[in-house]
Formats: structure tokens, sequence, C-alpha cells
């Protein structure tokens, strides 16, 4: 079967899922914590960092939810322009934090300069950017907007959610000054879905020991003191990591630019198609995702009967997200997909745009 272009779940490895039917060890024993340290040990060059790696069992929103319960005492700026970056907002909301709303249209990038202005007008402990909208298929520019951060308001925390991006884009956390970059295992890292990974600054770790009610499950300090021992509070997703040991050594023998290559020459290629067959990409140009696009339905197709002809194909892409369902459809080209893959998709729609 041809891969799913869903942006997430994506398809897996045979040999990771296989790596999930290792025997089970004690999760307080010598060889779980010696997975446990070699796993943290090679996701680090994922975030470009020496700063500590956490896994925990959850999906990519339960890392949102640690952010603002460790990070802030009360105020948040939440920069949005997408579904996820508007799901953060929320949870920073019902967790009782004064979060305060900075939005660009969809299909545009959070500035600069939009941030600049708002972090002059207020003093915000925490900043939170979705680095690449998985709804919108818009690729923020998170490397100048920490820039600003630092120069207008250093104190307050950088925290980005790189769920879509993470393996598939290049994401420097210690060169750029990001305080929290968290990801999740089913879209860029291919994996199956149940694990959220979590790279956390010193200074960010030494902020939230002062911050109260910072829950028990996302607790960050309770995760070092008991990740300084390779060890995990509660009861790790022990098979999922066995999966992503075996996946990181699959990543490390591509090499991260030759995987970051893969992926921005995927996303081109789609790109190109999509305004050569008629159709819109929605992002703004310059700021266009490298591991999922948005297409304008402009054509007016029936996206489920597409789907349907995909799947008859063994093939099967996305339809929009939230508000933008039925007013785009989503190619994602993440994880394992190669380019090859993308243009057999691609020639069954065109095969179906012949027959409609």
């Amino acid at each position: 079967m041809s891969p799913m272009f869903v942006p997430g779940p994506v398809d897996v490895d045979e040999g990771v899922l296989l790596a999930q039917s290792q025997p089970m060890v004690p999760h307080r024993s010598q060889e779980f914590e010696d997975l446990y340290l070699r796993t943290r040990g090679k996701a680090q060059p994922l975030f470009a960092t020496q700063a500590q790696v956490f896994i925990v069992a959850s999906s990519g929103t339960g890392l949102q939810e640690a952010a603002v319960r460790n990070l802030a005492r009360k105020d948040v700026l939440s920069c949005i322009n997408g579904a996820f970056s508007q799901r953060w907002l929320d949870v920073a909301l019902t967790n009782a934090k004064q979060a305060d709303r900075l939005e660009a249209d969809w299909n545009r990038p959070i500035m600069p300069e939009m941030v600049a202005d708002a972090l002059s007008k207020k003093k915000y402990e925490l900043l939170t950017l979705v680095h690449n909208e998985t709804s919108t298929g818009v690729q923020n520019p998170i490397q100048e907007v920490a820039a600003v951060v630092h120069d207008v308001s250093p104190d307050t925390l950088i925290c980005i959610d790189a769920v879509s991006s993470l393996a598939g884009v290049k994401i420097e956390m210690d060169a750029w000054g990001l305080d929290m970059v968290l990801t999740s295992s089913q879209k860029c890292l291919a994996l199956p879905p149940g694990l959220a990974l979590a790279a956390v600054s010193e200074r960010a770790l030494a902020y939230a020991k002062d911050v109260p009610d910072r829950g028990w499950y996302f607790d960050l300090v309770r995760l070092e003191a008991h990740l300084n021992k390779d060890s995990t509070p509660a009861t790790p997703a022990m098979s999922l990591i066995y999966a992503l040991e075996r996946q990181l050594d699959r990543i490390q023998k591509e090499g991260l630019e030759n995987r970051f290559a893969r992926h921005s020459t995927m996303a081109k290629h789609v790109q190109s198609w999509v305004t050569a067959n008629g159709f819109e990409v929605f992002a703004q140009d310059g700021y266009r995702s490298n591991t999922v696009t948005a297409i304008k339905n402009n054509l007016g197709l029936e996206f489920e009967a597409l789907n349907s002809f995909l799947i008859s194909r063994g093939m099967r892409i996305a339809n929009g997200y939230g508000q933008l369902r039925g007013k785009t459809f989503r190619i994602a080209h993440m994880g394992e997909t190669k380019l090859t893959d993308i243009q057999n998709l691609l020639a069954a729609i065109e095969d179906y745009l012949k027959i409609i």
C-alpha cells in the first residue's frame, strides 16, 4: 500500500513497528534506565540542543498544557494563526492563565514586528508559538520571532510547538534561544501515536520551580528529578520508547540534513504542482510548510469523492481542519514519505481530475 498523505498519524516503518514487540522489563530496572538514557541522548540532535529532553506518554497537546502550567504564573502571550495555536490559547485559559491573543490571518505568519509591538506594551512571562501550523500549512519564522523577544523582553520564556515540524525541518533550540520545544511521535518522527517529547532550557526549569499549581503528571520539576535518575515519575510507554530508539537510529543513518532536504524537496514539488494544476496554496508565499501543504479548494472538488478515489488506489489525503474543512484539503509530505510517493499521489489526483 502506498503511504498515507495525512498529517498524522503517518505510516511507520515495519522494523520500527516490530521494535514494539520487545519484551517488557520493570520500569524501575537498570535495563529501562539504560534505554531511557540512550534514547534521550539520541533525541537531542533533533532539537539541536544540550538541554534535557523529556519523553512522556501523551499527545503533543499534553505538553502544551505542561508549558502553561509550569512556565507562567499568570501572563501568557498566545500567538495565533491556526487551529492548533488557538488550542494552545484555550489550554492556557482553561488552566486559569491570563492569556492574551496576538492573531494573524490564518494564511499568514506571525511576524517579528507584531510580537515586538505586543511585548513593548505588556510584560509576559511566556510566549507560545506554533512553528508549523498543521491546519493551514503556514510555517512561522521562529528564529526571527525569538530574536525580537530576546531584544524587547529578554525575561519572557519562548515555547514552541513543533509537533508537525521537528525531524522534518531544522530547528536550532540552543542557537535561537528557545526555552521549550515540544513535539509528538506520529508526524515527522514517523512513530505510532502516544509519545510526546520536549526539550526544556535550564532557565525555564529554574523558573518552573517557583510557579505554583504545576499539577502532577506534567510537572517539569518532578519530571526532571526522575530524569536525573534516568527514570520517570509514572509508568512509561515502554513499547513506544523501544520504537523511538529504533527510529532515532534510522534518522541518524539517513542524516538530519538529508532528512530536512527530502522534506523540502517534497514540499516544493507539491506546491509547484498545485499552481500548475489550477489550485492555490493556502499559505502565503515565503512561509509555506515543508511538511504539509494546505490547498484551497478553489475548483470546488467534492473532497470525499476525491479521497474515496485515492483510497481505492491505496492512498489517502486530509480534508481541511476545523473552520477550513471543505474550503481546503491537505497533502502531508512528512515522515518516511519519499518524492516518488508524492509523484504517485499527484498522478492519481490527475487521473481523478480527468474523470470528473
